[in-house]
């Protein structure tokens, strides 16, 4: 990380976390962000679902919530960008404060409630996207809904045509009972009705599952059992966590998903498991924790092909992903690895 963004950093860190993190999307819109260019090597060099990715760093949903900062985002060394959570409605989501910087944690909790500008909004700044990024839309429900389960399948019809993929997201703790629609019944018909409208697009788009680090061994085993039989295309492990174990900042007890340094190894364990169950059936992007190249390389030695980052950039700054991107090209070469793929799941064993 270069003097000026560390003192930008120090600044941001200055303000309430929302004003800063609205600040750093102003930024990025001016350019004043680093922007090393996509990272990419023959060893990084991957693909996930069928998309090929210049490298396997991605930007996980939440960072960019309205797709304002896709073509600055796209030159920042990410190997992909997902954006939203987008719901059919605008809607401003739960009361401010809401956003919590856990500093002695390295971590942050959050309580955002899918507040975002509407589908219409968000597509209409997809269909100016960069052509050469690999660009995803998490898609969401709106609070208010009297069907949140056709919310997923009227987003991505509305903006379908802009994507590389969609996200489908019931596992956000900040929206009441939707963490319910990853019972396997409701799971089950929600993703049979967004690959139904997938399926009407005129360009087919990957769909992934979010899930939630909470889950426990039957619904884990449920989630693959429906990932398999809905003919989804991946998925993502994992989401923010309610767990409050071991944190010391002042903030631990506000209410809200935990993310950052302390879902790491809960988030690489639900990861694990879901990988020996799936077998290889689907591609898995691990999340959650990552903030060092050894982390990412664990997630994709753990079972993942690729991995997300978010909050490791509040304490690491923008110019983490090309670092961890860079570094991970070296740990891949020291164990022999000509590929990400061939580095999946080597030692899943380690944490089942």
């Amino acid at each position: 990380m270069k003097l000026t963004e560390k003192l930008a950093l120090k600044a941001l860190h200055r303000v309430d976390p929302e004003v800063a993190h609205g600040l750093s999307i102003k930024a990025l819109t001016a350019g004043l962000t680093p922007a090393p260019g996509p990272v990419t090597s023959a060893r990084l060099t991957c693909e996930i679902a069928g998309i090929p990715l210049p490298n396997p760093v991605g930007l996980a949903a939440g960072f960019d919530k309205n797709a304002e900062a896709l073509a600055p985002l796209s030159q920042a060394g990410f190997g992909f960008i997902e954006v939203g959570a987008a719901t059919p409605r605008p809607q401003p989501g739960n009361p401010k404060p809401r956003l919590f910087r856990l500093t002695e944690d390295r971590a942050a909790i959050n309580r955002f409630g899918f507040n975002n500008d509407g589908m219409e909004v968000i597509a209409s700044r997809l269909a100016k996207r960069p052509k050469q990024a690999v660009i995803g839309l998490n898609l969401g429900a709106n609070k208010d809904s009297d069907d949140r389960a056709k919310d997923f399948a009227r987003v991505l019809a509305h903006c379908g045509a802009y994507l590389d993929f969609a996200t489908v997201n019931v596992s956000s703790p900040n929206t009441e009972k939707l963490r319910d629609l990853q019972g396997k019944a409701a799971l089950s018909a929600l993703l049979s009705g967004v690959i139904e409208t997938r399926d009407s697009l005129e360009r087919r788009v990957p769909v992934f599952l979010k899930i939630a680090p909470d889950l426990d061994r039957a619904g884990i085993e449920d989630i693959a059992a429906v990932a398999v039989e809905t003919g989804i295309d991946g998925v993502i492990a994992t989401n923010t966590t309610l767990s409050r174990e071991g944190l010391q900042s002042a903030h631990r007890d506000e209410a809200g998903g935990l993310s950052g340094a302390p879902l790491f190894e809960k988030s690489t364990r639900v990861l694990a498991q879901l990988s020996e169950l799936l077998e290889g059936k689907l591609p898995l992007i691990g999340v959650g924790g990552i903030a060092t190249a050894e982390q990412a390389y664990a997630k994709i030695c753990a079972g993942a092909s690729a991995v997300q980052l978010y909050t490791a950039m509040v304490y690491g700054g923008l110019s983490l992903a090309a670092e961890i991107a860079q570094e991970l090209d070296h740990l891949l070469a020291r164990d022999g690895f000509d590929s990400v793929a061939a580095a999946v799941g080597t030692k899943r064993g380690d944490w089942l």
